[in-house]
């Protein structure tokens, strides 16, 4: 797959920038599906990686086959379980490769495809063995519940002018109603062509020394985000995890590299995954990888995508998902998460009148109505959040 496409600095969504958009979130919908499907206790964490990131390249495979369109990776599949939080893409040398999913277990996996440099991002928890007959309840079905309605606030308040602060403690609000935490400091990007990581960004729980550096950003018309919910049934702060960094991307920067691995490396990095995430399993010469993304990141060239957790015994719940803001108004086109009340049964609920006023909106207030259809705005089939009596 090619890396960047020549960057054009145009952040108006015009019908063919959306067109990019979409079928970069059509493959990533599908791969993220077809990933999950293959959550089963006895399945891999390096099995399922690998799966989900050539379920991408086959997608890709399918889009714009006739114009020379750049298509590739935007983010290498991460399968996290449990306490873990993020961005676990092992070797096949790493000791958390071989680990075997078990029943039970609260996983989750995030995926991204890009079309031109127009990149989609999903991500989604699930809990393996869980059903009717066996549904989540406790802490898990907590955590969930809280990802799941954080998500459901944010892509309906991704409205122009909105400041971002506002989703922010719109949030906080949402996922303390279940007694969790938002990950201190995780921040959502404003996505351009070729950059995942923009100026416009949104912070979730974030210190009180962090606050103030984000007080005056506002959604914008004709702007893309990627929204990344972590949510935890501890205290919200995670420590970086003694899980080896598989995954970095490329930073701006003139490299001063002494070693020739590292400069073969930096250069495989930029033809091969352009301004993307890339895992290292993915580069050719896995010896020339580990000897040179240590001098790399030290220089600043690579910025590590650290694996981090939580404390053992508690649990981290996602949803990712990307959307377009128009003058319609917000249009998320991957996946959110689907919450099934028959099977993730949390004992709390939301309170809070406004939130609750929210959520009962719908999230394409343009559409007419199908009265056949009783699935909620959110498009899961259930019943919107109500207060507990």
């Amino acid at each position: 797959m090619s890396p960047n496409a020549p960057e054009t600095n145009n952040i108006v969504l015009d019908s063919d920038i959306i067109t990019k958009y979409k079928a970069a979130a059509q493959v990533a919908n599908d791969a993220l599906a077809k990933t999950l499907k293959e959550i089963v206790p006895g399945a891999t964490i390096l099995d399922l990686c690998v799966f989900g990131d050539k379920a991408i390249e086959e997608g890709l495979s399918t889009q714009y086959r006739k114009a020379k369109v750049p298509k590739g990776i935007s983010f290498p599949t991460t399968v996290s379980v449990n306490n873990i939080a993020c961005h676990v893409s092992p070797l096949a040398t790493d000791p958390i490769a071989a680990e075997k999913i078990q029943d039970g277990d609260l996983v989750k996996v995030q995926i991204g495809a890009h079309v031109d440099g127009y990149a989609a991002f999903a991500g989604q928890t699930i809990v393996v063995g869980s059903g009717e007959s066996n549904p989540v309840t406790g802490r898990k079905a907590d955590a969930i519940h809280a990802a799941f309605y954080a998500a459901e606030t944010v892509i309906r308040m991704l409205k122009p002018g909105t400041p971002s602060l506002s989703i922010t403690d719109a949030v906080q609000k949402v996922v303390e109603s279940f007694g969790c935490k938002p990950l201190q400091n995780m921040l959502s990007y404003q996505q351009k062509q070729n950059d995942i990581e923009a100026e416009g960004t949104i912070i979730f729980n974030p210190g009180t020394d962090l606050r103030s550096e984000f007080n005056k950003y506002v959604i914008a018309e004709n702007h893309v985000y990627m929204i990344d919910i972590f949510v935890t049934t501890g205290s919200g702060k995670t420590v970086k995890s003694d899980t080896r960094t598989t995954v970095f991307k490329k930073k701006e920067g003139k490299p001063q590299l002494r070693m020739k691995t590292s400069a073969a490396l930096y250069s495989e990095v930029k033809s091969k995954f352009g301004s993307y995430p890339f895992t290292t399993r993915a580069i050719d010469d896995q010896q020339k990888a580990r000897g040179g993304v240590v001098e790399c990141v030290k220089s600043g060239i690579l910025e590590p995508f650290d694996v981090y957790e939580d404390k053992s015994g508690e649990y981290v719940a996602q949803v990712t998902f990307t959307a377009l803001v128009t003058q319609k108004g917000p249009e998320r086109i991957t996946t959110g998460s689907a919450l099934n009340l028959d099977v993730v049964k949390s004992e709390h609920s939301i309170k809070d009148k406004e939130i609750l006023k929210l959520l009962a909106t719908s999230t394409n207030p343009k559409k007419p109505k199908n009265k056949k259809n009783k699935k909620n705005s959110s498009g899961t089939g259930q019943a919107p959040p109500t207060e507990s009596k």
